[in-house]
This record gives structure tokens, sequence and C-alpha cells, in this order.
């Protein structure tokens, strides 16, 4: 063995002025050592940004590129930037950072959580044990074709529990990215996850003791082990519960208990690798005792960007710097333990497909849980580099699976888009829209705010639709917040009292969750005065870009009716309109032309408040419906008359009939040669649409013909002259006008009018009632009924398939 020596003063130099070589001293060296590795890493995540792989993916590669297989290959490279007198401070620093990041991992994941149900135990078992015995029967032929020197049943232990773990932390970042962190899938797989790292350091601990070969060693090592956990349970966890109880009371906490907890977490490692069970291992130990809430959040706001940013980094560098392709000297057993570390995760894949069957889970779940189950990241590599220094794995070995574990980390994202855009969309609910013929069943509803100046009209539309406990109404607030700074998108859920949970605790702290909060009073406040009204509120974190995906999830995986969606304008004091946000203009034309179900954009204008309505006994709150006729004016009738319900509030309806001087028949000139064919299949369609319309209309005032506070009126207009003229002889009237989006615009009686429009997304009628011309000071609901008619209309008129939006 060669023995290298070097002068342990030289760690600061006195300047190139004086003809010193800065790298020649350590702390220079350590500093550009770090700045080339932090770069190096920024470099290739910048790169592989646009092919959607998870950070781990970018840092290990960044290793590889810093290690003897590429840049390393370059003569002098290694010898002067990274020496081997500097690689023991590199280790030291990188496996401090190691131990903070496993305590963050435990600090994330909620013990009590692993006690609700047996499902995720079963699934996390399957997990293991297939993998695992696959890596160990396998591993038999692998260890004799490498040649490894060491004991096999340690080069086994390894090997399994290498090829049968999860990486927790990537699998919530790759959940997140894929917009499947709140599905059933996401919750099931983070929660069998869950499992698999809490037995992951049980094994690891287990495979630690093994490699000794001394049995006396291996039962003391587990016998204190075991104590070791005892103790942390009986004495660490009441002490930390009692300083999470002051945090959850208010009380900031403050830097000496934080000090004491973190200095803690180095002195649990050194007990755990005192007792041979490793220091990784005890600092997750540590890390599981702090409760999961609002202590662990301070504690992580603390650490995590160091860890992360910097001491993170060092650990993949160390990893690539060891890892050397070109040792690999007997290719097929190289190619035997790749299809090993390849048959384990085929065998992650075969147990979900089979517990998942016993759970019923669909088919494309089941195949996308075990794809995600595969997720390889840091634990694993920490695991491999225990094996490496414990001369468990050769350097071909280590070399081999720790390229497996990216091959397979990137195959993922791929094969988990397709899987997930096959099976998305194939989810359906049957009420999609207002239109149900049970009205008093319940009704939910998704309401999107983005500032708290949207509360109140949005609180006074709800307490309009009349909710009583005959006829109850599910609101979904969601708060929708622009996606910055290093935090990862998410749906963060809030409970009654105001904390918030996330499926990625560890971004959650990252959120602004302030003004979220103010709206949960407010919700909160309105929910126990209302009778009927149960609110979940909910935050959305992502750009505006995908923002439209979280809000279409939503309704979708709630069965949701009907999404409400604010105006891309708000009033000014003058009484014009100015716009908060373009993105928010183009989030709801993304949703309109997404969405599930039916969608509502409510353009305010000092909509009443839910107290005014609550407390008066006459009509105070008017309401007009605009009905030209169409699936999207059905759709604004049946919500009106819920409204029609509240008895402070007075409905009007003005149906818009045809005169005899007006076009029916559209233009030769738009149908060309095919006009016949295509003027037939038009007037077909009409004619449906106008005995829906009139079976609509009928039922409508059938059900309200003793009620005095609704009133409905026919308006006769020949051209859109008319029209605009009949509805400006309303202005200042009424408080609220609901007109459906696609009502009048094929109508002769609003020709002209689209090519007018501004805000396409309210169409003709609505875009004008919204326009600073029309002096009114009335808010404007418009109204798009969701993409699938219902049997309840089918049921009045045999009715053609509606085309597509």
């Amino acid at each position: 063995m060669p023995v290298l020596c070097y002068p342990t003063s030289m760690t600061t130099n006195f300047g190139i002025w004086k003809g010193e070589n800065p790298l020649d001293y350590t702390i220079p060296l350590f500093i550009l050592q770090l700045l080339i590795i932090v770069m190096t890493s920024r470099v290739v995540a910048i790169l592989l940004h646009p092919f959607g792989q998870p950070r781990y993916v970018s840092e290990i590669l960044g290793g590889f590129v810093l290690g003897p297989t590429v840049l390393g290959r370059i003569p002098g490279f290694l010898r002067t930037l990274f020496p081997y007198r500097s690689l023991p401070i590199l280790e030291v620093i990188a496996h401090i950072g190691i131990i903070y990041f496993v305590f963050i991992i435990g600090l994330e994941i909620d013990p009590s959580s692993l006690q609700r149900t047996g499902k995720y135990a079963i699934f996390a078992a399957a997990c293991v044990m297939f993998p695992f015995a696959v890596g160990a029967i396998s591993g038999k032929l692998v260890h004799t074709y490498l040649a490894i020197e060491t004991n096999k049943s340690s080069f086994l232990t390894f090997l399994g529990v290498t090829l049968s773990i999860t990486s927790f932390s990537v699998l919530a970042r790759t959940l997140t990215e894929h917009k499947l962190i709140n599905t059933n899938l996401g919750l099931t797989t983070l929660s069998t996850a869950m499992f698999i790292d809490s037995w992951a350091w049980i094994l690891l601990s287990m495979a630690f003791s093994l490699s000794s070969g001394n049995l006396p060693a291996i039962m003391w090592t587990m016998a204190s082990g075991m104590v070791f956990i005892l103790w942390s349970v009986k004495v660490v966890k009441p002490a930390v519960l009692w300083v999470s109880r002051r945090k959850q009371k208010g009380e900031v906490v403050g830097e000496l208990s934080a000090s004491v907890i973190l200095v803690g977490v180095m002195v649990w490692a050194l007990l755990a690798d005192a007792i041979g069970i490793n220091a990784v291992s005890g600092a997750f130990v540590y890390g599981l005792m702090i409760p999961y809430g609002p202590l662990g959040v301070a504690l992580i706001e603390r650490v995590d960007d160091f860890v992360e940013g910097l001491l993170l980094p060092l650990f993949f560098a160390i990893c690539g710097l060891r890892s050397n392709l070109y040792s690999v000297s007997n290719v097929w057993a190289a190619v035997a333990l790749a299809m090993v570390a390849l048959l384990s995760a085929a065998a992650k894949v075969a147990a979900c497909m089979s517990v998942g069957y016993l759970y019923d889970m669909p088919l494309n779940d089941r195949f996308a849980m075990g794809l995600l189950m595969s997720t390889k990241g840091v634990i694993e590599m920490v695991i491999l580099k225990i094996g490496r220094d414990m001369e468990v794995l050769s350097e071909q070995a280590y070399s081999i699976l720790v390229v497996m574990s990216v091959v397979v980390t990137i195959a993922v994202g791929p094969l988990l888009k397709l899987a997930t855009t096959s099976n998305r969309g194939q989810a359906s609910y049957q009420r999609r829209t207002i239109m149900w013929p049970d009205p008093n069943s319940e009704l939910r509803m998704l309401v999107c705010v983005h500032n708290t100046r949207n509360i109140p009209s949005m609180l006074g539309l709800l307490e309009a639709c009349c909710p009583t406990k005959r006829s109850p109404v599910f609101v979904f607030a969601l708060h929708l917040v622009e996606l910055t700074g290093r935090a990862s998108a998410m749906l963060v859920v809030h409970d009654t009292t105001g904390s918030a949970s996330s499926s990625d605790p560890q971004q959650l702290h990252k959120v602004p969750l302030g003004r979220s909060r103010h709206m949960i009073q407010a919700l909160e406040s309105y929910a126990q005065r209302a009778a009927g009204v149960t609110i979940q509120p909910l935050t959305a974190v992502s750009s505006y870009s995908t923002m439209h995906v979280d809000v279409c999830g939503v309704a979708e995986d709630n069965c949701v009716s009907l999404i409400v969606l604010p105006f891309h304008k708000q009033p000014t004091v003058d009484g014009d309109m100015q716009v908060i946000n373009p993105a928010i203009h183009s989030l709801n034309q993304s949703v309109l032309a997404n969405a599930p179900c039916s969608v509502a954009i409510l353009v305010d204008h000092g909509l009443s408040g839910p107290s005014r309505m609550a407390v008066a006994q006459h009509a105070v709150h008017h309401v007009a419906v605009l009905f030209f006729g169409g699936p999207d004016d059905r759709e604004a009738l049946a919500l009106a008359s819920r409204m029609a319900e509240h008895p402070a509030v007075s409905l009007t309806v003005f149906r818009f009939i045809p005169g005899d001087d007006s076009a029916t028949l559209p233009s030769m000139r738009r149908y060309g040669s095919n006009y016949s064919d295509e003027v037939l299949t038009l007037e077909e369609d009409e004619e449906n649409e106008e005995q829906l319309d009139e079976a609509y209309i009928t039922e409508f005032r059938l059900k309200h013909v003793s009620d005095e506070t609704v009133v409905y009126t026919e308006k006769v207009s020949n051209n859109a002259e008319e029209t605009v003229a009949v509805i400006r002889s309303m202005e200042g009237i009424h408080d609220l006008y609901v007109v459906g989006k696609g009502g009048g615009s094929s109508s002769p009686l609003t020709e002209g009018l689209t090519e007018w429009c501004e805000c396409p997304e309210l169409g003709p009628i609505g875009d004008m009632l919204a326009s600073n011309d029309f002096n009114a000071n009335a808010s404007v609901l418009v109204v798009q009924q969701g993409m699938q008619e219902h049997e309840m209309a089918a049921g009045m008129v045999e009715e053609s398939p509606r085309k597509p939006r």
C-alpha cells in the first residue's frame, strides 16, 4: 500500500506575490474544489432540465464528469485539482452533509402515519422482498464472476438492500413534477416509500454488522442498536415534544433550542457510529424523534439550503471520483450485474402489480407505482459508498451499480409520463354540470382565488347559490400562488386550524402561505355561520403556464361540477377595469379549454357579500339571466334557478327570440360547394338545440310558477343592434348578470358582436356586459357547460353528441 506524506501545517498561503501556489494549501484548494463541484452540477442540471430529470441525476452525472471516467482522463487534472491529500477533507465535509440530509429525511416522515393502515405496509413489504430476493439470489453468480474477496453474505446483503430501497425525497419531487403528488397514486406511493425508507436503515444496520464476520460482535451490535433506538424513543422524544408544544403555541423556536437540537444530530451520529450501526443511521433515528409539524419545518428552514446547495454536491462528487468505468475489466460480469439491477426494478413493478390487484387499483396506476418505487437517490449512494469504504463492493461493482442507479432513475420519468398520460382522462364521474335530475344532491364547486380581494365576491356568489342542509354545497377553495424562488410546485392542503400539510414537506417552508391563512380564516368564518356549506381550503403553488393542470386536476380528482374563476381584471376607484396579471387571462382560457366540468368566470363589480344576503328577509340581490339558447345558456339558467331558491334573491329571465325580419339561414358564401350538406347538418343541430331549450325553459317555468320573485319575459330582436339596445335598457337595475359563454355566438341576434370581443373567453354577451362601455355597476357571471350533456337533457329530447370544444 503506497504511503503519502505531506505537511499538515499547510492550510493557508501568504499570496501569489511571494511565489506560492495557492493550490498547495488546504483552504484555497478546498474553496476551488467546492466552486468547481457546484458549478459543474448546476451546468449539468441546466442541460438536463428540458428532459425533466430529477436533480439527483444531474448531480451524480456531475460527479462522473469530474471523476476518472471523463475529465479525469485529462493528464494532470485530478492530480492538480483533486489530489489524494485533499480527498479526506472532502469526504469528511461531504459525510457531514449526508448526516444532516438524512436527518432532514427523518424529519419529513410522520411515524404516526405508518400506523394508520396496513395497505402501505403490504406494498412496502412486497417492494422490498421481491427485489431483495432477486438481488440476493442472482448476486451469488455476480460475486463469483467479479472475484470479490469479501464475505459473500455481506456482499449479498448490501446488494439486496441497495436494489430494494426507494428514495423518498427524489420520489416526492418526481410526483410533484408530474402533477401526481395529491392523487391516490401519489399518496399511496409516498406512504409506501416511508415504510421502505424506515426499513432500509434497519437492513443497512444489519448489513453493516454482518460485514465484520464476528458473531459475538454482530450480536452485541444488534443488541446495542435496539437499546439505542429505545433510549431515543423514551428519553429524546419526550424532550423534543416539549419544545414542539411551545412552538405550536405560537412561540418561535429560539437560537438555543434550535442549536441544541441540531447539535444533537452529531451526538446521535457519533453514538450510532460508536456502537457499530453507522453514523447515518443514527441521524435518521434522531430525525424520526422530531415531531412532524411546525418544529420540523422550522429546523428544515435553518439547514436545508446549506445542506442541499453546498454539502450534498460534495458527496456526489466523491461518488463520481470513486467511480471509474474503465476499471471494469470483466465485461460479462458487468453485464450480469447490470441485468441484476434491471431485474430488481422489474421485480418492484411486478410486486406493485400483484399487490395493487388485490386492492383493485387500475392497471395503469399499478404499473406507474412500480416505476415510481424504482426511483433511486441519495440513500442508495450512501449505502453504496459505505459498502465501498468497507471493501464489501469492489471498484467494478461499485461503478456499475452507480451507473445502473442513474439509468433506472432516468428511465422512470418517460415511462411514468406514458403511463399517467394514458391513464389521465380515463377517470370519470357522473355529475360534470350543474344541470342534474336531482336538484337536492350535493353540488361540488371549485372556487379559485388569487388574492384577498377575490374573497368577498366569491363568498357572495357562494351564498347566492343557496346552500342548505337539504341541498348542500361542498366547496374546494383553491388559492393560486405563482411559483417563485426555489420552491417546488405543489398542492398544499389546509385543515380547519389553518395549519398546512403537503406530500413534499421539505419544500413547504419555501411557500408564502401568509395570504392563504387570511383566506382560510374568512372561509372558515363563513362556513361556521352558513348551513349546508363545507369548505376545504387548498393552495396550489405552480407557474402560470401549468397552473391550469392543477385546477383541472383538483376538479377531476374531487368530482367537481363547477369551477369558478375570477376575471383577470378588477375595478378601479374611477370605475374602469384594470388588468391584475396578464398571465391570469391565459390561465382562464386554458382552464376553459381543458376543464372536465362546467366553468364560470366571475367579473366582479362589487357583488354583495354573504352577510347582507344572509340577514335579508326580502329580495336585495337582483339577478338577471340573458338566455339566447344553447348548452351554455341552459347551464347558466340551471345555476340561476338554484339562486332563485334564496329568499334574498330575485331572478329575472330574459329570453331573446328572433323576430320575423331576422336572418335564419347561413350565407352560401360560407360553405361554397358543400353548402347543402353542411347547412342540413347545421339545421339539424339547431333544431335539436331549440328543442332542448324549449324543454328546459318549460321545466324551469313549471318549477318556479308560484314564486313571485322569479320573472320570465321574452324579448324579440331582429339583429345585433336591437339586442344591444335591449340589454342597455337594463342598466342600473340588476346586481348580477348570469350568461352563457356560447350564448348567441351563432345567433343572428348577435351577429358581428364576436368580432369586437376584447375577451373571447366571456363570449359576445359577457364581453359586452363586462366592458367599460356598459355603464351598469353590475357583476357578470359567464358560464360554460361541461363537455358532456347529461341524461337529464337527453331524456327530454334525444340529443346529438356535442362537438368537443
